[in-house]
């Protein structure tokens, strides 16, 4: 008898081959137990997560001119029309401790360390590096236990954790948001192979390395390793399953072909089977949809209910020639009210939106139940700064996505009193996960008005 035929399909099952475990999205079958012939559906897990962009924003052309229900997008915030409905846009939440407070300039590396911690970073350079735990991780520590991973930490840029990166900041502060401590922070992963080798690996070393092998010199796919498990589960699942678990796999082997081709040489989905090689994409829109894609997978999956990523490091002054913009993103932060580099930041913002526009309509095509994963998800989308040029870190741009399991009424513009902590929402958030802290950061309570 094999494997899948002799046990019962739960949330656990997965689909196994030599060193791999392909973990099963939300299916009819595997959401309800059955008791006395009848089947009770078991709710959709809650997940949340974070991403962060560096520099701040135009809040001109960022924040709505009204309030509540059916408020005007601003300009920047456009690419999410298709989502207006499931999105929150919060204003006048604040980082208190991401402002010097004595400790002079290093606003860029304050913006990062303070966004998910609100936690005045201890100003060094050298290993006495110190912030506070970060919304995510708690989270992570309190609920990791029902996953796989307690949480994924994404990013685009190398960072590194030593040297000094702003004014007598650690770099360790520029590159990353997320803490498991007051010391320790949490290392980002930017290569988006080695996030999908470890999302779908599983077995002792040896057995992963072997397979791995064997995917490079036989130019096989993940699934090829799964497929006996995978023919013998659909023979268990209804039609409805049946069309998800399709859909799953199909949306597998395109990632697997983006990261195996270039965006230019992109065969027929037919004819795709080709090794993941080592390395990050050349272009840096591919770069953040695929880590984008990562985190969809590692929802979709139950793999984590946590997750962060980072747009970019703190301070960041890449380019962004492939959206007409040639001069560095930070210089342009230092505008001086000079219009044509605010016009530049407005497009990088915009640019920006984009992409997480793209994660969420990936989030919103996924149906879970009578809900999608955006419905069962918390978004939070922001960045630790306001105006780049004025360092503030009051009025932040801020926006949450997604139904909460429907613990969020979004679709709406909240304005808050000015210099409400940022670290309320994460309280909140926090509640709506069942991790119950004390505080995070300088937070004073929960924020109100998330839900009518």
């Amino acid at each position: 008898m094999s494997r899948l035929k002799s046990q019962k399909l739960s949330r656990r099952t997965m689909l196994r081959g030599l060193g791999i475990s392909l973990a099963l999205p939300w299916l009819e079958a595997t959401s309800g137990v059955v008791h006395a012939s009848s089947a009770v559906a078991l709710p959709a897990p809650l997940r949340m997560a974070f991403i962060f962009v560096p520099n701040g924003a135009d809040m001109r052309n960022w924040t709505p001119t009204s309030e509540g229900y059916g408020f005007k997008l601003p300009y920047i915030l456009q690419p999410l029309a298709p989502l207006q409905q499931d999105l929150l846009v919060l204003s006048g939440l604040a980082h208190d401790k991401g402002r010097a407070n004595g400790d002079g300039p290093g606003d860029h590396a304050r913006s990062a360390s303070v966004f998910l911690t609100g936690a005045q970073p201890r100003k060094t350079d050298g290993e006495q590096i110190r912030s506070g735990i970060s919304v995510d991780q708690a989270a992570a520590q309190a609920i990791g236990h029902h996953t796989r991973f307690s949480s994924l930490e994404l990013g685009v840029d190398a960072g590194r954790n030593a040297g000094n990166c702003d004014s007598g900041y650690s770099c360790a502060y520029s590159s990353n948001i997320s803490w498991s401590s007051e010391t320790t922070p949490v290392g980002k992963e930017i290569n988006p192979r080695l996030v999908f080798e470890r999302l779908f690996s599983s077995g002792p070393q040896k057995e992963v390395d072997r397979s791995a092998q064997q995917r490079e010199i036989l130019k096989k796919s993940v699934l090829d390793f799964v497929a006996e498990d995978a023919k013998q589960l659909q023979t268990r699942l209804g039609r409805n399953d049946n069309r998800k678990l399709d859909e799953y796999l199909t949306g597998i082997r395109e990632i697997e072909r983006r990261l195996g081709t270039s965006p230019a040489n992109q065969p027929a989905l037919h004819e795709v089977d080709y090794k993941i090689p080592g390395g990050v994409p050349g272009s840096y829109v591919e770069h953040l949809r695929l880590m984008c894609d990562m985190m969809v997978l590692a929802f979709q999956t139950d793999s984590t209910r946590v997750a962060t990523l980072m747009f970019a490091n703190a301070g960041d002054n890449k380019n962004y020639r492939h959206i007409g913009v040639r001069d560095g993103h930070h210089d342009l932060s230092h505008h001086g009210r000079n219009q044509e580099k605010m016009d530049k930041i407005r497009t990088i913002n915009y640019f920006h939106v984009q992409q997480l526009s793209y994660l969420l309509q990936r989030m919103k095509s996924i149906q879970e139940g009578e809900g999608t994963l955006l419905d069962h998800s918390m978004i939070c989308y922001g960045s630790g700064i306001s105006d780049g040029d004025r360092h503030n870190h009051d009025d932040l741009p801020v926006l949450l996505a997604g139904g909460g399991c429907g613990t969020l009424d979004p679709g709406r513009h909240i304005r808050y009193d000015a210099e409400t902590p940022l670290c309320n929402l994460f309280m909140s958030l926090l509640d709506r996960m069942g991790a119950n802290v004390p505080f995070i950061g300088d937070s004073t309570g929960n924020l109100p008005n998330l839900t009518v």
